[in-house]
């Protein structure tokens, strides 16, 4: 069986946390491949269905777009074991790699030896390895 990995746009990167934390910062600390968690908020005021992406370093670096939060956040809900690495970021959004069958996600290849624009999301839709 093929391994269905999906690469996911995380969004309100430019925004503070509760904590005071700085989400931009902990996106530049990332590295891609590392691991990131996913934690559904059903308390979040704003939206019930929010899941929440942590860096390895335990920091949120933003939430998953609206679009995905309720499939994918439903599976967390039901137990549904998926891995997360950090592929990806910018100053304005992160992007994650998920797997969702338990494995570890594997990068996208990056094509002609140059990497792809981080701010071109027109690209990443594109990009047969993005699984959309």
């Amino acid at each position: 069986m093929a391994q269905r990995d999906l690469s996911l746009i995380i969004v309100g990167v430019a925004y503070p946390n509760r904590d005071g934390g700085n989400r931009q910062f902990e996106v530049a600390m990332c590295t891609p491949g590392e691991p990131v968690t996913l934690v559904p908020e059903p308390t979040n005021k704003a939206d019930p269905a929010a899941v929440a992406v942590y860096s390895c370093r335990g920091v949120q670096i933003g939430y998953l777009s609206a679009e995905r939060c309720v499939w994918i956040g439903g599976k967390l809900r039901q137990g549904q074991e998926m891995k997360a690495i950090f592929q990806e970021g910018s100053s304005r959004r992160a992007v994650i790699r998920l797997n969702l069958d338990g494995h570890d996600p594997a990068l996208p290849l990056v094509r002609s030896g140059a990497a792809m624009p981080a701010a071109d999301v027109s690209t990443m839709a594109s990009d047969p390895d993005s699984g959309f």
